[in-house]
């Protein structure tokens, strides 16, 4: 009986480069694939800060309207000043425009006040964006 030959297995060179081109291929478009998924990632949550910060401003016109020492008398732009950034989210902005409308809220009148929020951000991949929330706010 003779003895069986020892084979060694291991990877030959054809197999090696092989694995080394589909590699070169296949990590690129992975990292590309993760950076991609990360940016749209943060799209949303940007966007979901910015109507946040839209529906506090608002709160915050509301709350003076209903407010007896301030009433709708005092919901006017200049006491709602730019915040450029606003405090404690960097890269945010916030504008607030009012403006008096009739009772159909297009032409000119009195007795109801369109306040109008506008975010500014910039996006996950440095565009800028915009958000805007609006209400109404009536004399009576």
């Amino acid at each position: 009986m003779k003895p069986r030959a020892h084979v060694v297995r291991a990877f030959s060179l054809i197999e090696a480069i092989i694995a080394i081109v589909i590699l070169s291929v296949a990590i690129p478009a992975m990292f590309w694939a993760v950076r991609d998924a990360a940016e749209r990632r943060v799209e949303p949550v940007m966007l979901n800060r910015a109507r946040w910060l839209a529906a506090e401003k608002i709160e915050d016109v509301l709350a003076d309207r209903a407010n007896s020492g301030r009433g709708y008398g005092y919901v006017v732009a200049e006491n709602y000043p730019e915040e450029s950034p606003v405090a404690g989210f960097a890269g945010f902005s916030r504008q607030v425009t009012i403006v008096e409308r009739g009772p159909d809220l297009v032409g000119p009148g009195t007795g109801y006040k369109v306040v109008t929020v506008r975010v500014n951000y910039s996006g996950a991949r440095g565009a800028a964006r915009t958000f805007e929330l609006a209400a109404v706010v009536t004399d009576s």
